[in-house]
């Protein structure tokens, strides 16, 4: 007879269905570019980018396939989402436990926009300056 041994697995689960961490959006003067970003996009990749969403709200550890640091950069992360052959990524950066998402793009080239990156950067300034 072959002898079983347990092996205790340590695993968080959010039993109270209570988000880890927020997400929000970043608004200014009435206008979000994440919800213009989300209201291009074919209903498929939309719900892929709310899957992803609620990942980061959800898990304690956000596997980093999904969200990333960008280096070089003021603090910015990229939400990751891949849909078939298609790339988005949404900028995003941290306000305590809040994840605050700034803006979307399509990714089209092996590297990021520095141009897209400075606009996040830009947001997250001018969110942080309307808050005081």
């Amino acid at each position: 007879m072959a002898k079983h041994t347990l092996t205790k697995v340590n695993m968080q689960v959010n039993i109270e269905n209570k988000p880890v961490r927020s997400v929000g959006f970043y608004r200014f003067k009435n206008h979000c570019p994440v919800e213009d970003f989300l209201e291009t996009l074919p209903a498929k990749t939309a719900k892929k980018v709310v899957w992803v969403l609620n990942l980061i709200e959800d898990l304690p550890v956000i596997p980093r396939q999904y969200f990333k640091k960008l280096t070089a950069t003021k603090g910015i992360w990229e939400c990751r989402i891949k849909v078939g052959n298609n790339i988005y990524r949404v900028f995003a950066f941290w306000d305590r436990n809040n994840v605050i998402l700034t803006h979307g793009i399509m990714k089209k080239t092996q590297k990021l926009s520095k141009q897209e990156i400075h606009r996040a950067e830009k947001m997250k300034q001018e969110y942080f300056k309307e808050k005081r």
